[in-house]
């Protein structure tokens, strides 16, 4: 099984009729798509109400991978607003147990940053937030290449296979050692997750741009490059049994566009596209 679906709803413009109010996006989303990644989740941790009216707000097939709140993957340098790890890990299960208790939850994604790099000390790290996070379905997406380098590549994926980790598996830039390699290789037969971050190399890195956050994520999959990755996908269901592929080629507004290619390619037959769409 596949599910294709975008980082966030928010802002696919292309998606919404003019005017469409922010509170009717995630419905109006969800009729082109099975799954979506949580994005807010990433920097507060949100309510349980809002996970609540989420879920009644998506039909029964609908899922969500929510991604871990920052201060969990390191991420964060300000002050954190919990007085330690536990009382951090604690606020966020509370605040996702909707998700869950309604059978939506496909994932937690913890993507770690730039600098957590292959080391003893980080390998401990993530087994102690896998245990915080007991009972819960959990992704693993990696942001330093010294995980995949030749000499720890089979070993970072038995790792993952042994703590119960699904790989998210990213396609990306490569451009210095803050980027990851795609490696197609499932590490928990139930579901993987690929991550189209798209491929501008000049913008991925700080230094490559004044305004590189603003344009990291511009970029726009051509179709053969979609149909290179179709053959991918079909190659992994070999040993995993759903992939959900999330489009997180946003900053010029490609993602959907590239998602509904994506649908198209598979034969999923997506529901009529919004006619400003230009597909091909």
């Amino acid at each position: 099984m596949i599910n294709i679906g975008l980082a966030g709803w928010g802002d696919h413009d292309d998606l919404y009729g003019q005017g469409t109010a922010p509170r009717d996006k995630l419905k109006i989303y969800s009729r082109y798509f099975s799954v979506v990644e949580v994005d807010s989740s990433f920097y507060a941790v949100q309510s349980e109400e809002t996970y609540a009216r989420w879920v009644q707000e998506t039909p029964d097939r609908f899922r969500f991978i929510i991604k871990a709140y920052q201060g969990m993957t390191g991420h964060s340098r300000g002050k954190s607003p919990y007085a330690d790890l536990a009382e951090m890990f604690q606020a966020f299960c509370r605040s996702i147990r909707p998700v869950a208790e309604a059978g939506k939850l496909k994932a937690v994604l913890f993507q770690y940053p730039p600098w957590f790099d292959c080391q003893r000390k980080h390998v401990q790290e993530l087994r102690e937030a896998k245990a915080r996070m007991e009972g819960y379905p959990l992704a693993l997406e990696f942001r330093h290449q010294s995980w995949f380098v030749p000499e720890m590549r089979e070993k970072t994926l038995a790792f993952m296979e042994q703590e119960g980790w699904a790989h998210s598996i990213c396609d990306e830039p490569q451009a210095g050692p803050g980027s990851v390699p795609t490696v197609l290789h499932p590490t928990d037969p139930r579901l993987t997750i690929v991550r189209m971050h798209g491929r501008n190399a000049a913008g991925w890195n700080q230094g490559g741009s004044p305004d590189w956050r603003a344009v990291r994520y511009l970029y726009r999959y051509s179709r053969e490059e979609l149909a290179e990755w179709k053959a991918h996908l079909q190659q992994l269901l070999k040993s995993t049994r759903e992939i959900c592929v999330i489009f997180n080629n946003n900053s010029g507004g490609d993602a959907a566009v590239n998602a509904l290619q994506m649908m198209e390619l598979l034969g999923m037959n997506p529901p009529p596209r919004p006619e400003q769409m230009e597909l091909f």
